[in-house]
């Protein structure tokens, strides 16, 4: 089994040693293994906990609702608390993404007015 170093868990994962050590003190990322000298010690099924993580954060995640997350992952009875958790943050993604969408449709009709906008004024001073 691969393990890595915290050094190398936060360079492979983007997140920062302090934030690695964060989210374990906070229990939003399992306890992490220790050697017996009592450094943590990284896994690759830690990795991906990171990776997914990440994604969570990435698309708006609050710390507490990733904090409960955490919680709901290490008891096994709660698959439908996660899905209802995680279905209700990606209609939250939606909305944002629909948002966007909508806000980069508005700024291309604005710059397709200016731009013709331009058109008319280059054309304008070509024919004078």
């Amino acid at each position: 089994m691969t393990t890595y170093t915290p050094a190398q868990a936060a360079e492979l994962s983007g997140f920062s040693l302090d934030t690695l050590r964060y989210y374990e003190r906070e229990g939003i990322l399992p306890p992490v293994a220790r050697t017996a000298g009592g450094h943590r010690t990284f896994t690759d099924a830690d990795l991906g906990t990171l990776g997914f993580l990440k994604c969570l954060r990435e698309t708006g995640m609050p710390i507490e609702k990733l904090r409960r997350y955490g919680e709901l992952c290490r008891d096994e009875t709660t698959v439908p608390d996660r899905v209802a958790l995680l279905e209700e943050h990606a209609a939250a993604v939606q909305h944002e993404l629909d948002a966007l969408l909508a806000q980069q449709a508005r700024l291309a009709e604005k710059l397709a007015w200016y731009r013709g906008e331009l058109a008319s004024r280059q054309a304008a001073e070509t024919s004078s």
